[in-house]
Protein backbone atom coordinates (compact mmCIF):
# COMPACT_ATOMS: atom_id res chain seq x y z
CA UNK A 1 0.00 0.00 0.00
CA UNK A 2 1.30 3.39 -0.89
CA UNK A 3 2.64 5.59 2.39
CA UNK A 4 0.71 8.43 1.73
CA UNK A 5 0.60 11.58 4.09
CA UNK A 6 -0.65 15.12 4.47
CA UNK A 7 2.19 17.13 3.83
CA UNK A 8 3.99 17.91 7.36
CA UNK A 9 2.31 15.23 8.96
CA UNK A 10 5.29 13.08 9.63
CA UNK A 11 3.91 9.62 8.31
CA UNK A 12 1.12 7.85 6.81
CA UNK A 13 -2.38 7.45 8.15
CA UNK A 14 -2.99 3.93 10.02
CA UNK A 15 -5.00 2.95 13.02
CA UNK A 16 -3.13 2.52 16.03
CA UNK A 17 -2.94 -0.86 18.40
CA UNK A 18 -3.27 0.40 21.58
CA UNK A 19 -0.34 -0.34 23.87
CA UNK A 20 -0.51 -2.47 26.91
CA UNK A 21 -1.29 -0.74 30.32
CA UNK A 22 0.18 -2.10 33.08
CA UNK A 23 -1.18 -6.08 33.49
CA UNK A 24 -4.29 -4.94 31.07
CA UNK A 25 -4.52 -5.77 27.58
CA UNK A 26 -7.51 -3.41 25.80
CA UNK A 27 -9.52 -3.83 22.92
CA UNK A 28 -12.12 -2.20 21.58
CA UNK A 29 -13.77 1.46 22.53
CA UNK A 30 -12.51 4.94 21.98
CA UNK A 31 -9.29 3.91 20.97
CA UNK A 32 -9.59 0.58 19.33
CA UNK A 33 -8.68 0.21 15.92
CA UNK A 34 -12.18 -0.51 14.53
CA UNK A 35 -13.23 3.01 16.18
CA UNK A 36 -10.00 3.91 14.15
CA UNK A 37 -10.89 3.34 11.26
CA UNK A 38 -14.74 3.90 11.22
CA UNK A 39 -13.12 7.82 12.28
CA UNK A 40 -10.64 7.45 9.41
CA UNK A 41 -13.40 6.71 7.07
CA UNK A 42 -15.96 9.51 8.10
CA UNK A 43 -12.62 11.88 7.39
CA UNK A 44 -11.79 10.35 4.05
CA UNK A 45 -15.82 11.06 3.21
CA UNK A 46 -15.13 14.73 4.39
CA UNK A 47 -12.04 14.74 2.62
CA UNK A 48 -14.10 13.55 -0.57
CA UNK A 49 -16.63 16.88 0.00
CA UNK A 50 -13.17 19.04 0.13
CA UNK A 51 -12.30 17.51 -3.12
CA UNK A 52 -15.18 17.77 -5.04
CA UNK A 53 -14.88 21.77 -3.62
CA UNK A 54 -11.72 22.06 -4.88
CA UNK A 55 -12.37 20.54 -7.97
CA UNK A 56 -15.26 23.29 -8.76
CA UNK A 57 -12.45 25.84 -7.77
CA UNK A 58 -9.44 24.84 -10.06
CA UNK A 59 -12.25 24.81 -12.99
CA UNK A 60 -13.50 28.49 -12.00
CA UNK A 61 -9.62 28.93 -11.80
CA UNK A 62 -9.04 28.04 -14.93
CA UNK A 63 -11.88 29.53 -16.77
CA UNK A 64 -10.63 32.90 -15.52
CA UNK A 65 -7.04 31.81 -16.20
CA UNK A 66 -8.47 31.26 -20.06
CA UNK A 67 -10.24 34.78 -19.84
CA UNK A 68 -6.85 36.57 -19.20
CA UNK A 69 -5.20 34.93 -21.79
CA UNK A 70 -6.69 37.66 -24.15
CA UNK A 71 -4.36 40.21 -22.01
CA UNK A 72 -1.38 38.68 -22.59
CA UNK A 73 0.09 41.09 -24.95
CA UNK A 74 -0.75 43.72 -22.47
CA UNK A 75 2.15 45.34 -19.96
CA UNK A 76 4.06 42.67 -17.47
CA UNK A 77 2.57 44.64 -14.54
CA UNK A 78 -1.02 44.12 -15.76
CA UNK A 79 -1.31 41.33 -18.14
CA UNK A 80 0.78 38.88 -17.45
CA UNK A 81 1.64 38.61 -14.04
CA UNK A 82 -1.95 38.54 -13.56
CA UNK A 83 -2.11 35.75 -16.30
CA UNK A 84 0.91 33.85 -14.09
CA UNK A 85 -0.56 34.41 -10.83
CA UNK A 86 -4.00 33.14 -11.69
CA UNK A 87 -2.33 30.09 -13.60
CA UNK A 88 -0.26 29.33 -10.48
CA UNK A 89 -3.22 29.29 -8.29
CA UNK A 90 -4.99 26.84 -10.22
CA UNK A 91 -1.74 24.64 -10.18
CA UNK A 92 -1.53 24.96 -6.25
CA UNK A 93 -5.33 23.83 -5.53
CA UNK A 94 -4.65 21.34 -7.84
CA UNK A 95 -2.21 19.93 -5.92
CA UNK A 96 -3.95 20.14 -2.78
CA UNK A 97 -7.12 18.49 -4.64
CA UNK A 98 -5.22 15.38 -5.77
CA UNK A 99 -3.30 15.10 -2.04
CA UNK A 100 -6.17 14.80 -0.29
CA UNK A 101 -7.56 12.27 -2.92
CA UNK A 102 -4.77 10.24 -2.41
CA UNK A 103 -5.31 10.58 1.68
CA UNK A 104 -8.68 9.51 0.99
CA UNK A 105 -7.65 6.33 -1.18
CA UNK A 106 -5.55 5.53 1.24
CA UNK A 107 -7.60 5.45 4.18
CA UNK A 108 -10.04 3.15 2.73
CA UNK A 109 -7.09 0.94 1.49
CA UNK A 110 -5.72 0.63 5.17
CA UNK A 111 -9.80 -0.23 5.87
CA UNK A 112 -9.87 -3.04 3.47
CA UNK A 113 -6.51 -4.65 4.36
CA UNK A 114 -7.40 -4.41 8.09
CA UNK A 115 -10.82 -6.19 7.17
CA UNK A 116 -8.79 -8.58 5.34
CA UNK A 117 -6.36 -9.09 7.85
CA UNK A 118 -8.87 -9.18 10.43
CA UNK A 119 -11.22 -12.31 7.86
CA UNK A 120 -7.53 -14.05 6.97
CA UNK A 121 -7.16 -14.31 10.71
CA UNK A 122 -10.56 -15.89 11.80
CA UNK A 123 -9.67 -18.31 8.63
CA UNK A 124 -6.82 -19.26 10.12
CA UNK A 125 -8.63 -19.65 13.69
CA UNK A 126 -11.16 -22.07 12.16
CA UNK A 127 -8.30 -24.18 10.71
CA UNK A 128 -6.47 -24.29 13.56
CA UNK A 129 -3.33 -22.33 12.11
CA UNK A 130 -1.41 -20.28 15.12
CA UNK A 131 -1.13 -23.19 17.34
CA UNK A 132 2.78 -22.62 17.20
CA UNK A 133 2.34 -19.37 18.51
CA UNK A 134 -0.01 -20.13 20.89
CA UNK A 135 1.73 -23.48 21.46
CA UNK A 136 4.47 -21.45 24.08
CA UNK A 137 2.27 -19.17 25.84
CA UNK A 138 0.01 -22.42 26.80
CA UNK A 139 3.01 -24.20 28.26
CA UNK A 140 3.61 -21.29 30.50
CA UNK A 141 -0.04 -20.92 31.75
CA UNK A 142 -0.30 -24.88 32.37
CA UNK A 143 2.55 -25.09 34.28
CA UNK A 144 1.06 -22.21 36.02
CA UNK A 145 -2.43 -23.48 36.56
CA UNK A 146 -2.72 -27.26 34.79
CA UNK A 147 -5.45 -25.74 32.73
CA UNK A 148 -5.80 -24.48 29.22
CA UNK A 149 -5.35 -20.78 29.04
CA UNK A 150 -8.37 -18.31 26.74
CA UNK A 151 -6.43 -18.17 23.62
CA UNK A 152 -6.19 -21.80 23.33
CA UNK A 153 -9.61 -22.15 24.06
CA UNK A 154 -10.75 -20.11 21.52
CA UNK A 155 -8.15 -22.08 19.39
CA UNK A 156 -9.79 -25.22 20.24
CA UNK A 157 -13.40 -24.23 20.32
CA UNK A 158 -13.84 -25.66 17.04
CA UNK A 159 -13.85 -29.15 18.94
CA UNK A 160 -17.26 -28.46 19.99
CA UNK A 161 -17.24 -31.31 22.22
CA UNK A 162 -14.67 -30.83 23.97
CA UNK A 163 -15.99 -27.47 24.49
CA UNK A 164 -19.14 -28.88 26.15
CA UNK A 165 -17.35 -31.34 27.92
CA UNK A 166 -15.77 -28.79 29.92
CA UNK A 167 -18.88 -26.50 30.16
CA UNK A 168 -21.58 -29.01 31.07
CA UNK A 169 -19.65 -32.21 31.84
CA UNK A 170 -21.98 -33.58 28.92
CA UNK A 171 -21.35 -37.36 27.91
CA UNK A 172 -18.40 -37.75 25.47
CA UNK A 173 -20.71 -39.70 22.98
CA UNK A 174 -23.58 -37.53 22.81
CA UNK A 175 -21.30 -34.22 22.50
CA UNK A 176 -19.62 -36.06 19.56
CA UNK A 177 -22.87 -37.19 18.08
CA UNK A 178 -23.96 -33.63 17.86
CA UNK A 179 -20.77 -31.77 16.19
CA UNK A 180 -21.20 -34.47 13.96
CA UNK A 181 -24.83 -34.39 13.22
CA UNK A 182 -23.83 -30.00 12.35
CA UNK A 183 -21.16 -31.62 9.55
CA UNK A 184 -17.60 -30.50 9.59
CA UNK A 185 -16.45 -26.94 10.59
CA UNK A 186 -18.82 -26.02 13.30
CA UNK A 187 -17.52 -24.63 16.01
CA UNK A 188 -17.58 -21.06 18.22
CA UNK A 189 -21.42 -19.85 16.87
CA UNK A 190 -21.86 -23.56 16.30
CA UNK A 191 -22.36 -24.07 20.55
CA UNK A 192 -25.82 -22.81 20.15
CA UNK A 193 -26.81 -25.26 18.23
CA UNK A 194 -25.50 -28.09 19.44
CA UNK A 195 -25.99 -27.56 22.88
CA UNK A 196 -30.44 -27.15 21.54
CA UNK A 197 -29.29 -30.47 19.92
CA UNK A 198 -28.71 -32.07 22.77
CA UNK A 199 -31.12 -30.60 25.03
CA UNK A 200 -34.04 -31.79 22.29
CA UNK A 201 -32.37 -35.32 22.08
CA UNK A 202 -29.99 -36.86 24.15
CA UNK A 203 -29.96 -34.70 27.43
CA UNK A 204 -33.32 -33.14 28.11
CA UNK A 205 -32.25 -31.90 31.33
CA UNK A 206 -30.29 -28.79 29.24
CA UNK A 207 -33.72 -28.05 28.21
CA UNK A 208 -34.61 -24.77 29.36
CA UNK A 209 -37.76 -24.06 31.52
CA UNK A 210 -39.66 -21.26 32.88
CA UNK A 211 -38.01 -19.81 35.61
CA UNK A 212 -40.23 -17.37 38.32
CA UNK A 213 -38.25 -14.65 40.47
CA UNK A 214 -39.44 -15.10 44.47
CA UNK A 215 -38.59 -11.73 46.21
CA UNK A 216 -37.06 -12.68 49.42
CA UNK A 217 -35.45 -9.54 51.39
CA UNK A 218 -35.12 -5.36 50.57
CA UNK A 219 -32.75 -3.58 52.77
CA UNK A 220 -30.66 -0.40 52.58
CA UNK A 221 -27.28 -0.84 51.27
CA UNK A 222 -24.43 1.65 51.00
CA UNK A 223 -23.56 1.58 47.12
CA UNK A 224 -19.80 0.84 45.54
CA UNK A 225 -20.91 1.08 42.16
CA UNK A 226 -17.68 1.10 40.41
CA UNK A 227 -16.57 -1.71 38.49
CA UNK A 228 -14.59 -3.59 41.19
CA UNK A 229 -17.56 -2.56 43.37
CA UNK A 230 -19.74 -4.30 41.24
CA UNK A 231 -18.00 -7.65 40.90
CA UNK A 232 -18.11 -8.02 44.56
CA UNK A 233 -21.97 -7.31 44.79
CA UNK A 234 -21.51 -10.65 42.76
CA UNK A 235 -19.58 -12.47 44.94
CA UNK A 236 -21.61 -11.03 47.77
CA UNK A 237 -25.21 -12.71 46.31
CA UNK A 238 -23.42 -16.06 45.42
CA UNK A 239 -22.57 -16.35 49.11
CA UNK A 240 -26.16 -15.55 49.85
CA UNK A 241 -27.15 -19.14 48.61
CA UNK A 242 -28.15 -20.58 45.00
CA UNK A 243 -30.70 -19.08 43.08
CA UNK A 244 -30.56 -15.82 44.18
CA UNK A 245 -30.08 -12.16 42.44
CA UNK A 246 -30.09 -9.24 43.57
CA UNK A 247 -31.85 -5.81 42.14
CA UNK A 248 -30.18 -2.52 43.44
CA UNK A 249 -32.17 0.83 42.96
CA UNK A 250 -29.99 3.88 43.11
CA UNK A 251 -30.82 7.57 42.19
CA UNK A 252 -28.05 9.07 40.41
CA UNK A 253 -28.62 13.26 38.85
CA UNK A 254 -32.31 12.75 39.74
CA UNK A 255 -32.88 10.21 37.82
CA UNK A 256 -33.74 6.26 39.31
CA UNK A 257 -31.44 3.68 37.88
CA UNK A 258 -31.48 -0.41 38.57
CA UNK A 259 -28.50 -2.33 38.55
CA UNK A 260 -29.12 -6.56 38.10
CA UNK A 261 -26.68 -8.38 39.69
CA UNK A 262 -26.29 -11.99 38.15
CA UNK A 263 -23.70 -14.77 39.94
CA UNK A 264 -21.67 -17.01 38.02
CA UNK A 265 -22.83 -21.09 37.46
CA UNK A 266 -23.57 -22.99 40.88
CA UNK A 267 -23.25 -26.52 39.91
CA UNK A 268 -26.56 -28.53 40.85
CA UNK A 269 -26.66 -32.01 42.05
CA UNK A 270 -28.25 -32.95 39.87
CA UNK A 271 -28.10 -30.79 37.21
CA UNK A 272 -31.13 -29.44 36.24
CA UNK A 273 -32.89 -28.97 39.52
CA UNK A 274 -34.72 -26.20 40.39
CA UNK A 275 -31.46 -23.25 40.49
CA UNK A 276 -31.37 -21.91 37.11
CA UNK A 277 -28.00 -20.97 37.66
CA UNK A 278 -26.66 -24.72 38.16
CA UNK A 279 -24.77 -26.42 34.25
CA UNK A 280 -28.16 -26.39 32.60
CA UNK A 281 -28.42 -22.70 32.84
CA UNK A 282 -25.27 -22.31 30.98
CA UNK A 283 -26.89 -24.07 28.21
CA UNK A 284 -30.03 -21.61 28.51
CA UNK A 285 -27.33 -18.87 28.30
CA UNK A 286 -25.26 -20.27 25.42
CA UNK A 287 -28.02 -22.34 23.59
CA UNK A 288 -31.44 -20.42 24.63
CA UNK A 289 -30.40 -16.49 24.98
CA UNK A 290 -31.55 -17.19 28.38
CA UNK A 291 -34.91 -16.89 27.17
CA UNK A 292 -36.93 -18.11 30.58
CA UNK A 293 -34.24 -16.47 33.12
CA UNK A 294 -34.08 -12.83 31.11
CA UNK A 295 -38.02 -13.16 31.19
CA UNK A 296 -38.00 -14.04 35.17
CA UNK A 297 -35.49 -10.67 35.37
CA UNK A 298 -37.84 -8.65 34.18
CA UNK A 299 -40.38 -9.60 36.86
CA UNK A 300 -38.04 -9.40 39.38
CA UNK A 301 -37.38 -5.12 38.03
CA UNK A 302 -40.80 -5.18 38.09
CA UNK A 303 -41.12 -6.43 41.37
CA UNK A 304 -38.15 -4.30 42.60
CA UNK A 305 -40.18 -0.84 41.18
CA UNK A 306 -38.46 -0.13 37.78
CA UNK A 307 -41.08 1.74 35.53
CA UNK A 308 -41.20 1.81 31.95
CA UNK A 309 -37.98 2.89 30.54
CA UNK A 310 -35.95 3.31 33.53
CA UNK A 311 -32.11 2.98 33.02
CA UNK A 312 -30.58 -0.30 33.67
CA UNK A 313 -27.40 -1.72 34.04
CA UNK A 314 -26.70 -5.56 33.82
CA UNK A 315 -23.52 -7.10 36.00
CA UNK A 316 -22.48 -10.57 35.48
CA UNK A 317 -19.82 -13.00 36.46
CA UNK A 318 -19.01 -16.21 34.85
CA UNK A 319 -22.32 -17.48 33.36
CA UNK A 320 -23.81 -14.47 35.12
CA UNK A 321 -22.23 -12.48 32.37
CA UNK A 322 -24.33 -14.43 29.28
CA UNK A 323 -27.44 -13.85 31.23
CA UNK A 324 -26.34 -10.71 31.70
CA UNK A 325 -25.48 -9.69 28.34
CA UNK A 326 -28.19 -11.79 26.41
CA UNK A 327 -30.20 -8.73 28.25
CA UNK A 328 -29.21 -6.78 25.89
CA UNK A 329 -30.24 -8.08 22.36
CA UNK A 330 -34.08 -9.35 24.47
CA UNK A 331 -36.15 -7.22 22.86
CA UNK A 332 -38.92 -7.70 25.08
CA UNK A 333 -36.43 -6.64 27.76
CA UNK A 334 -35.17 -3.66 25.46
CA UNK A 335 -39.24 -2.90 24.47
CA UNK A 336 -39.41 -2.80 28.47
CA UNK A 337 -36.35 -0.88 30.04
CA UNK A 338 -33.90 1.34 29.03
CA UNK A 339 -31.05 -1.42 29.04
CA UNK A 340 -27.64 1.35 29.41
CA UNK A 341 -24.39 -0.66 30.41
CA UNK A 342 -23.38 -4.37 30.78
CA UNK A 343 -20.43 -5.59 32.46
CA UNK A 344 -18.79 -9.04 32.83
CA UNK A 345 -16.58 -11.21 34.13
CA UNK A 346 -14.75 -14.67 32.61
CA UNK A 347 -17.83 -14.66 30.76
CA UNK A 348 -17.99 -16.58 26.79
CA UNK A 349 -19.81 -13.85 25.19
CA UNK A 350 -17.85 -12.76 22.48
CA UNK A 351 -21.24 -14.38 20.11
CA UNK A 352 -23.39 -12.08 21.49
CA UNK A 353 -24.09 -8.79 19.92
CA UNK A 354 -25.93 -6.23 21.55
CA UNK A 355 -28.60 -4.28 19.99
CA UNK A 356 -26.78 -0.52 19.67
CA UNK A 357 -26.24 2.04 21.94
CA UNK A 358 -25.53 -0.31 24.99
CA UNK A 359 -22.09 0.20 26.44
CA UNK A 360 -20.42 -2.89 27.66
CA UNK A 361 -16.91 -3.53 29.53
CA UNK A 362 -15.76 -7.63 29.37
CA UNK A 363 -13.01 -8.51 31.80
CA UNK A 364 -11.02 -11.37 30.55
CA UNK A 365 -8.36 -13.62 32.14
CA UNK A 366 -5.29 -14.66 30.03
CA UNK A 367 -5.06 -17.97 32.03
CA UNK A 368 -9.19 -18.70 32.35
CA UNK A 369 -10.39 -20.65 29.57
CA UNK A 370 -14.10 -19.82 30.21
CA UNK A 371 -14.19 -16.48 28.16
CA UNK A 372 -13.20 -18.52 25.09
CA UNK A 373 -15.21 -21.68 25.40
CA UNK A 374 -17.62 -20.07 22.98
CA UNK A 375 -14.65 -19.56 20.14
CA UNK A 376 -15.58 -16.23 19.44
CA UNK A 377 -13.29 -13.22 20.15
CA UNK A 378 -15.56 -9.86 21.55
CA UNK A 379 -15.66 -7.54 19.05
CA UNK A 380 -13.43 -4.88 18.49
CA UNK A 381 -16.50 -1.65 18.74
CA UNK A 382 -16.54 1.46 20.54
CA UNK A 383 -19.15 0.87 22.59
CA UNK A 384 -17.57 -2.43 23.41
CA UNK A 385 -14.49 -2.55 25.62
CA UNK A 386 -12.83 -5.91 26.23
CA UNK A 387 -9.86 -6.24 28.91
CA UNK A 388 -7.54 -8.88 29.13
CA UNK A 389 -5.52 -9.46 32.33
CA UNK A 390 -2.37 -10.82 32.25
CA UNK A 391 -0.86 -10.88 35.60
CA UNK A 392 0.17 -14.71 36.37
CA UNK A 393 -2.62 -15.91 38.75
CA UNK A 394 -2.02 -19.22 41.06
CA UNK A 395 -4.33 -21.74 42.96
CA UNK A 396 -4.24 -20.21 47.07
CA UNK A 397 -2.45 -22.97 49.07
CA UNK A 398 -5.07 -25.24 50.66
CA UNK A 399 -8.14 -24.23 48.53
CA UNK A 400 -9.63 -25.92 45.43
CA UNK A 401 -8.56 -25.53 41.88
CA UNK A 402 -12.35 -24.76 40.41
CA UNK A 403 -12.39 -23.56 37.26
CA UNK A 404 -9.09 -22.51 37.10
CA UNK A 405 -7.23 -19.41 39.08
CA UNK A 406 -7.30 -17.63 36.36
CA UNK A 407 -11.40 -17.80 36.57
CA UNK A 408 -11.23 -16.44 40.42
CA UNK A 409 -13.76 -13.75 40.96
CA UNK A 410 -11.26 -11.95 43.10
CA UNK A 411 -8.83 -11.71 40.50
CA UNK A 412 -11.28 -10.07 38.39
CA UNK A 413 -12.28 -7.69 40.83
CA UNK A 414 -8.46 -6.77 41.17
CA UNK A 415 -8.36 -6.12 37.59
CA UNK A 416 -11.56 -4.18 37.86
CA UNK A 417 -9.67 -1.59 40.40
CA UNK A 418 -7.02 -1.30 37.81
CA UNK A 419 -9.53 -0.57 34.70
CA UNK A 420 -10.78 2.45 37.16
CA UNK A 421 -7.44 3.66 37.58
CA UNK A 422 -6.39 3.53 34.18
CA UNK A 423 -5.55 6.73 31.81
CA UNK A 424 -6.49 4.70 28.71
CA UNK A 425 -9.01 6.58 26.31
CA UNK A 426 -11.16 3.71 26.11
CA UNK A 427 -11.49 2.69 29.54
CA UNK A 428 -11.93 6.37 30.82
CA UNK A 429 -15.07 6.36 28.23
CA UNK A 430 -16.65 2.83 29.25
CA UNK A 431 -16.29 3.76 32.93
CA UNK A 432 -17.78 7.06 32.47
CA UNK A 433 -20.81 5.86 30.57
CA UNK A 434 -21.20 3.51 33.58
CA UNK A 435 -20.85 6.03 36.12
CA UNK A 436 -23.33 8.46 33.86
CA UNK A 437 -26.16 6.02 34.65
CA UNK A 438 -25.69 4.60 38.48
CA UNK A 439 -22.90 7.60 39.54
CA UNK A 440 -20.20 6.58 41.80
CA UNK A 441 -22.27 5.14 44.52
CA UNK A 442 -24.06 6.29 48.14
CA UNK A 443 -27.75 5.11 49.24
CA UNK A 444 -29.01 2.84 47.61
CA UNK A 445 -32.16 0.29 48.07
CA UNK A 446 -31.15 -3.64 47.20
CA UNK A 447 -33.56 -5.81 46.95
CA UNK A 448 -32.69 -9.68 46.68
CA UNK A 449 -34.48 -12.51 44.60
CA UNK A 450 -34.76 -16.53 44.62
CA UNK A 451 -35.06 -17.78 40.86
CA UNK A 452 -36.71 -20.98 40.89
CA UNK A 453 -36.89 -23.36 38.07
CA UNK A 454 -39.88 -25.25 37.25
CA UNK A 455 -39.74 -28.54 37.67
CA UNK A 456 -38.65 -30.93 34.64
CA UNK A 457 -42.11 -33.09 33.56
CA UNK A 458 -41.79 -36.75 34.02
CA UNK A 459 -41.12 -38.89 30.98
CA UNK A 460 -44.15 -40.28 30.91
CA UNK A 461 -46.58 -37.45 31.78
CA UNK A 462 -44.58 -35.44 28.97
CA UNK A 463 -46.08 -38.40 26.91
CA UNK A 464 -49.14 -37.83 27.63
CA UNK A 465 -48.76 -33.93 27.02
CA UNK A 466 -47.42 -34.44 23.92
CA UNK A 467 -50.01 -36.98 22.52
CA UNK A 468 -52.34 -34.36 23.91
CA UNK A 469 -51.24 -31.76 22.15
CA UNK A 470 -51.07 -33.94 18.77
CA UNK A 471 -54.55 -34.68 19.46
CA UNK A 472 -55.76 -31.27 18.84
CA UNK A 473 -53.58 -30.38 16.17
CA UNK A 474 -53.00 -33.38 14.16
CA UNK A 475 -50.32 -32.40 12.03
CA UNK A 476 -47.94 -31.68 14.55
CA UNK A 477 -44.94 -31.35 14.41
CA UNK A 478 -45.10 -31.53 10.46
CA UNK A 479 -47.57 -29.45 10.00
CA UNK A 480 -50.70 -27.55 11.70
CA UNK A 481 -49.40 -24.91 15.16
Amino acid sequence: MAEISPGGAGGPLRPQLPPPDGDLSIRGGVRGISFQLSELAAGAAALDVLVGTLTSVEAATHSVWQELCNYGNEPRSSGVAALDAVGEGRRAVGAVRQELQDIGNQVRACQREYEAAESQSGQNLRMGMGSFELFSAQITDSRLTGFMNRETTEALARNVPLCLRLLLGVRPDLALAAATALGPGSKGSGVPSIIRILAESGLPDLKPRPVTAVEEATSDTDLDASPAGLLARARSVDAQGHGRIEIIQTVHDGQKAFIVIIPGTQPGNPRGGDNPFDEAGIAEGLGYDSQYTGAAIRAALQQAGAAAQDQVVAVGYSQGGVHAMNLSKDRAFLAEYDLKYVLTAGSPVGGITPQPGISSLHLEHRQDWVPGSDGVPSPDTSDRVTVTLTSPALIPSGEEAGLGPGHRLTNYEEGARAVSASDDPSLIASTAALAGVVGTGGAATATRFRMVREPQVPPKEAGRVSAARKERHPGFPYGGR
